[in-house]
């Protein structure tokens, strides 16, 4: 052990030199931080996977005309898009959330869909900017907090949604004073007469879709048990799933679908999937909506109950699942009448334009899933999700007109995933690096985590040490693959950077930059003619008033 301490000492004195009392980097520093990989001598440097083929992908882009004619084109692109600035009002707006759906998630997305050249359809918006992510108490958010930002335009809390900073979590007398409520974008729109919804993967109860209509002192407090086994009153703290039927602005939500039905049913209840409900009072909220509505609004449970709506149908609730929605990848083999989120979306496009009555609509889409498979850091099952985001971004936006759809994508955090190494183009995301073996001469993986399960699923241990298993002998396409961490934790954690914003539509051009997160529903709003705060519009937010 006295060995291997004095080895590494002397490796690490290697990479520096003394020089009148201050310590200079050495050229040998330098070159261990960027290895060679000229290979086509036969040598091996003692890092490097053997005779490796680094050529391009393809053989034009060994020439500098693609690369210039691909300039040339984005050149233009540019121009195009930038000088004519979108100055009309937004009737209609929609806020698509990737849940967790970090920078490096993106740019592993792109090669999940095919190289790395490749472009998510939201990647090809005109304007771009990042959003800072903090909540008001913590460095790092959560998805509560964050959709208080993004929805409500402060920030707030960490697990809390819809309240001030005021409130603390699981503060329930706190969260019972209405002065502490924050409005959301939604309340606006409703104000203005517009039609609103909201889509999610998740429970239709979870952090980020309450955004959209709780004020909430934790966010767990789904249903009234979970306020109870805080000791709370969800007679004084209402609970999510009651303010989504009974509140201000859930009962006048026109689309509501996602997952969650556990929250709305009695625990005497079992749904159809004969899941247990989770409500100690007894109440069933979903008979509830029901009966607040007219025979054109319509409860549903399966895909095809989805697709069979009627084009009569002023409202939906659709609660396919007794809590979170399958993921994509186990979707395709569990239940066929599981809708997809580019489902989901199309009918609640078609719902809103319809019951919009010309006067446009608000629309909120959350690709929910994203966030679960970081956390459990099943790489493969995150990124498949982000696509299928995607597929209804793409739906979205070929379906609506840019003179007066603004469409923004976003994310509320990031995760701990980074890409690392230096493979080879078109090497396997979900593999091991094909550039370097570590310095215990096995592999390791493109894709990695600061912290998480992972850790456990990759390491070893012998005689006392710990040890990397071979991640040859592991089949890493395998979805339920955990992928390696650094740090053992039950559940991997959020990451505080920022994250991207793509804007497509009337004033789009406000969504770039780096600014707060609470900045963008005020965005949003000003582009739709939303704040009550400024004299912007004519006739109650229908046209914008000249400059």
């Amino acid at each position: 052990m006295m060995m291997l301490s004095y080895l590494i000492l002397v490796g690490l004195l290697a990479l520096v030199v003394v020089v009148n009392g201050n310590v200079w980097p050495t050229r040998d520093a330098e070159r261990a931080m960027h290895p060679v990989f000229s290979l086509t001598d036969g040598s091996r440097h003692k890092r490097a996977m053997p005779l490796i083929n680094f050529d391009a992908y393809k053989t034009e882009e060994n020439y500098a005309e693609y690369w210039e004619t691909m300039a040339h084109q984005t050149l233009e692109q540019q121009l195009e898009s930038k000088m004519r600035v979108n100055t009309q009002m937004a009737k209609n707006v929609m806020l698509f959330l990737g849940d967790g759906m970090s920078i490096p998630t993106i740019t592993a997305g792109r090669v999940y869909l095919g190289g790395e050249e490749k472009q998510f359809s939201f990647e090809q918006f005109p304007y771009v900017g990042l959003s800072k992510t903090y909540c008001a108490n913590m460095q790092v958010a959560d998805s509560a907090c964050t959709a208080t930002a993004y929805l409500g335009g402060i920030k707030a809390n960490y697990g809390t949604v819809g309240v001030s900073a005021a409130v603390h979590n699981k503060d329930c007398q706190a969260q019972a004073d209405r002065s502490h409520h924050v409005a959301s974008i939604a309340a606006w729109a409703q104000q203005q007469g517009m039609a609103t919804g909201f889509v999610t993967t998740t429970s239709v109860t979870h952090a980020s879709p309450a955004g959209v209509y709780a004020h909430i002192a934790h966010r767990n407090w789904e249903n009234d048990a979970e306020i109870i086994s805080d000791n709370g009153d969800p007679t004084i703290c209402p609970d999510i799933a009651y303010q989504l039927i009974h509140g201000q602005v859930g009962q006048k939500l026109n689309v509501i679908m996602g997952g969650g039905r556990e929250n709305f049913l009695p625990q005497i209840t079992r749904d159809r999937s004969g899941a247990p409900g989770k409500r100690a009072d007894g109440r069933n909220l979903i008979e509830e909506w029901q009966r607040q509505h007219t025979n054109s609004a319509h409860f549903v449970q399966t895909r095809s109950e989805l697709l069979k709506l009627s084009n009569r149908t002023s409202r939906v609730l659709g609660l396919f699942a007794p809590y979170h929605m399958p993921y994509h990848l186990d979707s395709l083999e569990a239940d066929a009448e599981q809708p997809t989120l580019e489902e989901m979306v199309q009918m609640a496009m078609n719902i809103l334009e319809r019951q919009s009555a010309g006067r446009g609509y608000f629309l909120f889409v959350e690709g929910g899933r994203i966030d679960h498979g970081h956390h459990d850091t099943l790489a493969l099952r995150a990124i498949d999700e982000t696509a299928e985001f995607d597929k209804s971004v793409k739906w979205a936006r070929t379906h609506s007109s840019t003179e007066d759809t603004l469409i923004v994508v976003t994310a509320d955090h990031s995760h701990t995933m980074s890409l690392a190494g230096y493979s080879s183009r078109k090497n396997d995301i979900f593999g091991i690096n094909n550039g370097q073996l570590a310095d215990d001469d096995l592999p390791y993986a493109t894709l990695s985590y600061a912290n998480g399960p992972g850790y456990a699923s990759n390491y070893l241990r012998e005689g006392g040490a710990v040890k990397r298993k071979n991640l040859r002998s592991i089949n890493m396409k395998n979805k339920d693959f955990m992928f390696p961490s650094t740090v053992p934790l039950e559940s991997e954690t959020h990451g505080g950077d920022d994250v991207a914003v793509f804007a497509s539509g009337p004033y789009s051009q406000l969504f770039t930059g780096v600014y707060e997160q609470h900045f963008i529903p005020h965005a949003m709003g000003y582009a739709s003619c939303l704040s009550d705060k400024r004299n912007m519009c004519l006739d109650s937010g229908v046209t914008r008033r000249p400059k």
